[in-house]
């Protein structure tokens, strides 16, 4: 159930995958008079954040905003998915979407701050309109990192998040589970270059999950569209 497109450079992915995306946000508000979607940090998203942010055919007003993991860096910090989404995203028309951050302070993600984020999250429908995921070139998605020290309660706990720590991913983490995750009108992973593609091809075949994380993704028995330009 997974449907590649492929485009000539990044600005048309961008708005194509915003087009999409937008489709998706305005029909969740036309049947539920709310939508809510979950995006990915890195660089890849710049361009389509911006694209998307502009748009002027969606009631921002009725869009919660979330990402899919986030660094558990405050929000100020250059590596932070937070920064990014609001700078990037929530400008002109899309400052009017409420947006709800992972990370909810102190120095780790313990319990308490968990139980802090999972209480932010409790606005947000059962139901995504749309999820759009990144992936590494180790296999990772969301932070279902390789090594993962929470990977399994990641991919098989109910959440709604979970904090992870690996080799791979620097700081703790805190990440959506897989199951949170699938709960999507529609998904979509996002990917740039030929390193990407190649590593997705090598997800696509035969391997443990534990090795390339991804892989819990593309099994999932859901519709998925990867949105790739060279």
């Amino acid at each position: 159930m997974l449907d590649r497109k492929s485009f000539a450079d990044r600005d048309t992915l961008a708005a194509e995958l915003a087009e999409a995306v937008a489709s998706r946000i305005n029909e969740a508000i036309e049947r539920d008079g709310i939508a809510s979607v979950a995006v990915s940090g890195g660089s890849t998203p710049a361009r389509f954040f911006a694209v998307l942010g502009k748009r002027k055919d969606i009631a921002w007003e009725k869009v919660l905003v979330t990402l899919v993991d986030e660094r558990w860096v405050d929000e100020l910090s250059k590596r932070s998915n937070a920064n990014l989404v609001n700078t990037k995203m929530l400008q002109g028309p899309a400052a009017t979407a409420r947006f709800i951050p992972l990370y909810s302070g102190g120095e780790e993600p313990d319990a308490e701050a968990l139980a802090r984020t999972t209480e932010a999250l409790k606005p947000l429908p059962q139901t995504f309109a749309a999820v759009v995921l990144g992936m590494g070139n180790d296999g990772h998605t969301a932070s279902f990192f390789p090594g993962g020290d929470a990977l399994e309660d990641a991919l098989n706990g109910e959440g709604p998040v979970v904090a992870i720590r690996a080799p791979g991913a620097g700081e703790p983490r805190i990440t959506f589970t897989l199951s949170r995750l699938l709960a999507t009108d529609g998904l979509y992973l996002h990917i740039e270059g030929d390193e990407k593609a190649e590593t997705l091809e090598k997800a696509l075949a035969d391997g443990p999950v534990e090795d390339m994380p991804v892989r819990a993704v593309l099994r999932a028995e859901r519709p998925m569209t990867v949105y790739w330009c060279p």
